[in-house]
């Protein structure tokens, strides 16, 4: 319906056009233009940004019944005539990125035999599937060299129209499916001829180069995230920027820094392994202290203790230590921002923790807890560690009742 310019022209970011049509989309005002040098979403790239009218364009999108180009607009615009401005950054960008796409995948073919069957591009990320899953590093290191010795050696880059039927007598790299009418053909210099319809740049040279950062297997697929020009160049700055800052910090050179972490992981790995240790060995030798200040009836032998500043995983470790103990009954707690009980049991030991439990959390006025008959555990409102231990104490009286009425 209206004239998309930007097929003959990617450079142009400033035009004249008059409105022919106008709508609402979303709440938002929306306008079709004569002519447009706006590039609508459509195969894998992005819209373009800019004004109209210094009226900022949120959305293009391509109409499905005739093709028509919508631009949806921040505010309404009173003039059928209108002063438009493309983001040229953005749009540059995307002209990068979409070449630089059509370089890479022509060289996977090359060096691997990989198809591209998808492509997707955003102001974060910019991929292609392969559908070939095992590919070596080396294999993606000599594509990614082979894309940039045709960006480094400027090669053209045009445009044209043919029909259907003549398409199918040259080597294109892609036809679309259930196509109808003209293609448009975009060819890189005796390397690569695909039929799309985004825009891309004059010459490879104005892609700068293009920098795989990422692989990853997608069910039968392969993964593939690059960047090229701008975007590579501060992918590089911020790593860059990364590596200096840990070479200063581990006062290592940049080619010693892989060797220099992998010792620091290693040492780290064994001062864990020797911590744990210490932490079992603390852990025991606290456990023996408890043992000798519980309270003793019959076989049972009740252990009461509360807890600051400690983590909960020490807590149940302790409980676990002295539970090993037979006819041991361990009834812990922690105090702080957010109270915690742990209770625990031998397996000979008498008496029910999760009713246990359920004294204590009513005493600090919580409910949040559970278990079974020999663990159970549950968390209370931020107390101190009197309340705690008035808590554990209250359970410990119910817990001698009940041994009481048995014997």
């Amino acid at each position: 319906m209206n004239n998309r310019a930007y097929y003959l022209d990617s450079y142009t970011t400033q035009f004249n056009a008059t409105i022919v049509e106008r709508m609402l989309i979303d709440n938002h005002p929306a306008v079709i233009l004569d002519t447009t040098y706006f590039y609508p979403t459509s195969g894998g790239q992005p819209f373009d940004r800019g004004q109209m009218n210094e009226t900022a364009i949120v959305d293009v999108q391509v109409r499905e019944q005739d093709g028509a180009v919508i631009h949806i607009l921040e505010h309404e615009l009173e003039d059928d005539q209108v002063s438009a401005v493309i983001d040229w950054q953005r749009r540059f960008d995307h002209m990068q990125h979409h070449t630089g796409q059509h370089i890479l995948s022509q060289a996977f073919i090359q060096i691997t035999g990989a198809q591209t069957i998808g492509f997707h591009m955003s102001d974060t990320s910019i991929t292609i599937d392969l559908d070939r899953m095992e590919l070596t590093p080396l294999q993606i290191e000599e594509a990614e060299q082979l894309a940039n010795e045709i960006i480094w050696q400027n090669r053209s880059v045009t445009a044209r129209n043919v029909s259907l039927e003549e398409a199918k007598k040259l080597t294109l790299r892609k036809i679309p499916t259930a196509y109808n009418g003209n293609l448009r053909l975009v060819e890189i210099e005796d390397f690569d001829l695909t039929a799309c319809g985004g825009t891309h740049v004059a010459s490879t040279g104005e892609i700068g180069l293009v920098k795989i950062i990422k692989q990853e297997k997608r069910g039968d697929k392969q993964r593939i995230e690059f960047r090229c020009g701008r975007r590579a160049l501060n992918d590089y700055r911020r790593k860059h920027a990364i590596i200096v800052e840990l070479t200063t910090q581990l006062t290592t050179g940049s080619s010693e820094l892989s060797t220099t972490v992998q010792r620091l992981q290693d040492e780290n790995k064994k001062t864990r392994r020797q911590f744990k240790k210490q932490q079992i060995e603390l852990s025991r030798l606290e456990a023996v202290n408890l043992l000798s200040q519980g309270t003793r009836l019959g076989d049972i032998l009740i252990v009461t203790h509360a807890f600051s500043d400690r983590d909960p995983g020490q807590i149940r470790a302790l409980g676990s230590q002295l539970v090993r103990h037979e006819g041991v009954v361990a009834l812990l707690g922690l105090a702080g921002d957010r109270a915690q009980l742990i209770f625990s049991r031998a397996a000979g030991a008498a008496g029910d923790m999760s009713e246990l439990l359920k004294t204590a959390l009513n005493q600090l006025g919580s409910r949040s807890g559970g278990g079974n008959e020999t663990f159970a555990q549950g968390v209370g409102p931020s107390t101190d560690i009197t309340h705690v231990q008035q808590a554990i104490e209250t359970a410990e009286k119910q817990l001698l009742e009940e041994i009481g009425s048995m014997s």
